[in-house]
C-alpha cells in the first residue's frame, strides 16, 4: 500500500491500514484540512465546493467520503460526478464556488486514486497553501459543523456540456473549417471520462466520423493509462489501417493529449503544445511558457513569430504562475498538457483537440506532414541512483560550476543549455536519485549528452 501526501494533494493505492493507503480515514482527514484552509482563505460567500471525479473503480467510494466530510464541515457541495479535470476547474468558476476537489490519480494505474485541490479560480493550490493543508491534517486542527450548520448537497450533471460550449465559443476554434474538412478521427479514452465527453465534443465540432476505442467509462483501464507510445499499441494498430486522419488519446482525467498520425506513427506528446502554440501565435502573437523539461521546439516556434519564450519550474502551478507573470498567450507542459488562458489556466485536452483540428483544417496537410514542419528534437530520460548519505545539492552546485560557460537555469534543479541540445537535472524529493532529462537533434545525441553528465555526477559522488 502507498500513501503520498504532497503540496498538490493526497494520492495513494486503495485499501490497507490507516496511514498506509488511500482509505476512508485518511480521505476524511485530508478533506477536513482542505475545507478548513478554504474557510480561512476564501473571500467568496457562496459556501460552495465543487466535486468531480474520473471513472476509476474507487471513484464512487472516495466521492461519498469526500462529499460527506465537506457537508460535515458545513460546506454546500456541488457534485458534478463523472467529469474531466478541466471540466471541474471550469465548474468552480462557473458556480462561483470557493474551491473544488478533483478525484483522480491522473495517469496512475487502476488501484490508485487521489484528491487534487483547487482554489476559487479553479486552479491548483500553491506551495504555501498545500503545505498548510498538510500541517492542518497532521495536527487534526479542524472542527465539524453543528447540526443546524451542516452543508447541503446538489448534483449537477450539466457541466460537460458547459465545458464543450466554452470550447466552441473560443474565437480561434473554427467549427466551420473543421466541418468542411470532413475529418475521420479515432479516439482512445482508456475507459474513463474522456469516453463520455470527447465523442460529444467531436460531434459538436462537426466531426461526423469517429472510431472509438475504450470509451466505456468503466474505470477498468484496458491498458496502462499513461498516454505513452509503449501503452498505445492498439490505437496505433488501428491507425495503420489507413481509415482515419488522426487519433487523439487522453489520460483518465483528460488533461493530457497525445496524438497519432494517419500512418500509425506517434505524433510525439512533446509536440501537442508546439503545434497548438503555432496556431495560436499565428493569430495572436505573444509570449509562451513551458516547463524546463519540455522540448526546445516551443522556444524555436515562438521566436519564429518574433515573440518571447520563458521556462518555468516543473509542475502545473509553476507554469501557470509564470504564464501570468509574462502574459503568455499559450503555454503548458511537454506531456501533452495545453494551457490556453483564453479558456482557463489549466491543462485541457478538449481545448487542445479543438485548436489542433482548427489548425489542421486551415493547413490542409496530413498530420504527419504537419508534424514534419516543426523543428525535430529527441528526448532521453535517465536517472542516477545515489546513496541516502549523498549530498545531492552539493553535486548539483558542482555541476553548475563545471558548466558555467553554458546557459544555466537553476530555478528547478540545474538545466544546462548548449547551443544545439540541453540537459536538465532534477533531484527527487522522496528518494536519493537525480533525474536526467536530455534533448538533442537525434536520439543518439540526446542519450550521449545525458550519459556524459551522468558520468560527471558519478565522479562527483565518489
Amino acid at each position: 500500500m502507498t500513501l503520498i501526501k504532497s503540496i498538490s494533494g493526497i494520492r495513494g493505492t486503495i485499501g490497507g491500514q490507516a496511514g498506509e493507503g488511500l482509505n476512508p480515514l485518511d480521505i476524511v482527514k485530508f478533506t477536513s484540512a482542505y475545507a478548513t484552509l478554504i474557510r480561512q482563505n476564501t473571500k467568496l460567500t457562496s459556501n460552495k465546493i465543487v466535486v468531480g471525479r474520473d471513472a476509476r473503480l474507487s471513484g464512487e467510494m472516495v466521492k461519498n467520503v469526500v462529499v460527506g466530510t465537506l457537508m460535515g464541515m458545513g460546506w454546500d457541495v456541488v457534485d458534478i460526478d463523472l467529469a474531466s479535470t478541466p471540466t471541474t476547474e471550469l465548474a468552480v468558476v462557473m458556480e462561483g464556488a470557493c474551491g473544488g476537489i478533483i478525484l483522480t490519480a491522473s495517469h496512475n494505474p487502476r488501484q490508485w486514486n487521489a484528491l487534487k485541490l483547487l482554489n476559487e479560480r479553479g486552479e491548483f493550490l500553491n506551495k504555501e497553501e498545500g503545505n498548510e493543508v498538510l500541517r492542518i491534517a497532521e495536527a487534526e486542527a479542524f472542527s465539524y459543523a453543528e447540526v443546524d450548520k451542516l452543508g447541503s448537497y446538489r448534483q449537477d450533471l450539466t457541466y460537460n456540456q458547459k465545458h464543450i460550449d466554452s470550447v466552441l465559443a473560443l474565437p480561434l476554434v473554427d467549427v466551420e473549417a473543421i466541418r468542411k474538412a470532413d475529418f475521420h478521427v479515432a479516439i482512445d479514452c482508456v475507459n474513463s471520462v474522456g469516453g463520455i465527453i470527447l465523442p460529444q465534443l467531436l460531434d459538436q465540432l462537426g466531426v461526423k466520423h469517429v472510431e472509438k476505442l475504450y470509451c466505456e467509462a468503466t474505470g477498468d483501464f484496458q491498458h496502462n493509462p499513461e498516454p505513452l507510445e509503449k501503452n498505445l499499441g492498439d490505437i496505433m494498430q488501428l491507425m495503420k489501417q489507413g481509415k482515419n486522419d488522426v487519433a487523439f488519446v487522453v489520460d483518465p482525467d483528460v488533461d493530457r493529449l497525445a496524438m497519432i498520425c494517419e500512418n500509425g506513427q506517434m505524433y510525439g506528446e512533446e509536440y501537442t503544445l508546439v503545434t497548438v502554440a503555432d496556431y495560436v501565435l499565428k493569430h495572436t502573437p505573444g509570449n509562451t511558457v513551458s516547463n524546463l523539461s519540455s522540448t526546445r521546439a516551443l522556444r524555436d516556434v515562438t521566436r519564429q513569430y518574433g515573440c518571447e519564450y520563458a521556462a518555468a519550474a516543473v509542475g502545473e502551478v509553476n507554469v501557470t504562475t509564470k504564464m501570468k507573470e509574462v502574459g503568455a498567450v499559450i503555454g503548458g507542459e511537454g506531456n501533452g498538457g495545453v494551457i490556453y488562458p483564453e479558456s482557463h489556466y489549466g491543462r485541457d485536452a478538449l481545448v487542445g483537440i479543438a485548436l489542433f483540428l482548427s489548425h489542421l483544417a486551415h493547413e490542409g496537410k496530413k498530420v504527419s506532414e504537419l508534424r514534419a514542419s516543426y523543428p525535430n528534437y529527441f528526448m532521453a530520460k535517465n536517472r542516477v541512483d545515489l546513496t541516502p548519505e549523498t549530498d545531492v545539492d552539493a553535486i548539483l552546485a558542482k555541476v553548475k560550476e563545471l558548466y558555467k560557460n553554458e546557459e544555466i537555469n537553476d530555478i528547478d534543479g540545474v538545466k544546462i543549455d548548449f547551443p544545439d541540445k540541453w540537459v536538465h537535472l532534477r533531484k527527487s524529493n522522496t528518494e536519493p536519485i537525480i533525474r536526467v532529462y536530455s534533448e538533442a537533434h537525434s536520439p543518439e545525441e540526446a542519450e550521449a549528452i545525458g550519459q556524459e553528465i551522468m558520468n560527471v555526477i558519478a565522479q562527483l559522488a565518489k
